[in-house]
């Protein structure tokens, strides 16, 4: 597969975070009143809707502007890294692709309503309520730490072994 078609792959990968995000959260809006809860997954996670207006653990709450355009710039960066193929290993351009769609879900959220929808709660551990964007940011930030470390050599290319 060539680089750009690779890189519409990946695209196709991060806006399909965004759709499933975006109808989750929907979806709990249109279901679950504010600040209610209902379970999910028993003994593990339950749904409980909130809005948040800062970063993950409600970080700058009150800086939604500043938080979206962050959002914007960053992913208009991945955006052009991955229609560009610039990161070269799939691994790479997964994470790219996870964090994007992460990133453009939750923007969605900032410019339009003003604050992100989060649902996820964890049942077995005290941990931020999240949502399917969080997810996908975290899940490629992890992957992206994994490719950098173990699969580029010092000058920054994917290494053979």
């Amino acid at each position: 597969m060539c680089k750009r078609n690779a890189g519409v792959f990946y695209l196709f990968i991060a806006v399909a975070i965004v759709a499933v995000d975006q109808l989750v959260k929907n979806s709990i809006r249109q279901t679950l009143p504010l600040f209610e809860t209902r379970p999910f997954l028993p003994g593990f996670v339950e749904l409980t809707y909130v809005k948040n207006t800062g970063a993950a653990f409600s970080m700058l709450a009150s800086h939604t502007w500043l938080l979206a355009l962050i959002s914007a710039v960053v992913a208009g960066i991945l955006l052009v890294v991955l229609l560009r193929g610039i990161v070269p290993s799939t691994l790479g351009q997964l994470s790219l692709a996870l964090v994007l769609g992460g990133a453009v879900g939750n923007l969605i959220d900032r410019v339009w309503l003003g604050y992100v929808v989060d649902m996820f709660s964890l049942q077995f551990m005290n941990f931020a309520i999240f949502n399917v964007a969080d997810i996908g940011v975290t899940v490629g930030g992890v992957l992206l730490c994994i490719s950098v470390l173990f699969f580029w050599d010092k000058k920054g290319e994917e290494s053979n072994s």
